[in-house]
């Protein structure tokens, strides 16, 4: 069962415990929770990739959930920006939020640029270091502006956006992800396989044990 989180100065705030635990969930949807974190440059296909693994567990008869950047800014994270601040505490609420989900047993695929390795870093301490898994989504930068979905890149060469991750500020690759793909090689479903090959390699797909 994950511990309750060390607060600095908790004053009246006091982490309940439940009789049913997070093994007591798992066995029931027969998973184990867990949170794939995708990580890569915008345009790099993390979303697509949740996506189309999402759709493949919910068919296999697994619980799955989507986490996705541009959507928890509409609510979790309004108001935040694009600092290095702002994406620091725009990945904090997104870890607590997965790590709640995990708790419940849910398969949660979050895809987030999540820039610096201490911010990923961060959110695996939160999530909990034996249920968090690292995907770099390590798709080349000039197939992603080649995409540019959004437009971002084109806004960030005309001068539009000085923050861009990987042109006006850095992104830094995973030094050892649990798994590292290329979108510009293959389609999404193309890359199902070896994401599914990861989850059964750690049980996420099985229950715990009583």
């Amino acid at each position: 069962m994950k511990s309750a989180p060390v607060s600095a100065d908790p004053g009246p705030v006091v982490w309940h415990r439940y009789a049913v635990t997070p093994a007591h969930r798992e066995r029931l949807l027969g998973q184990r929770g867990c949170v794939i974190w995708f990580t890569g440059l915008s345009g790099s296909g993390k979303s697509t990739l949740a996506g189309a693994l999402e759709h493949c567990l919910v068919a296999q008869g697994n619980l799955a959930f989507v986490l996705d950047g541009d959507n928890v800014r509409h609510g979790l994270s309004r108001g935040l920006g694009f600092s290095t601040e702002d994406r620091a505490e725009h990945i904090r609420r997104v870890a607590h939020a997965a790590a709640l989900l995990a708790d419940c047993g849910v398969i949660v695929l979050a895809a987030f640029i999540a820039p610096l390795r201490r911010m990923r870093e961060a959110a695996r301490e939160i999530i909990g270091p034996s249920r968090y898994l690292e995907v770099h989504v390590a798709t080349p930068i000039t197939v992603c502006e080649a995409r540019d979905p959004k437009g971002l890149y084109g806004k960030a060469r005309k001068g539009r956006i000085g923050d861009l991750t990987g042109l006006g500020a850095p992104y830094e690759p995973p030094e050892r992800p649990d798994l590292r793909v290329d979108t510009a090689r293959g389609e999404a479903v193309d890359h199902l396989d070896a994401l599914v090959g990861l989850l059964r390699s750690c049980g996420v797909l099985e229950p715990p044990g009583e």
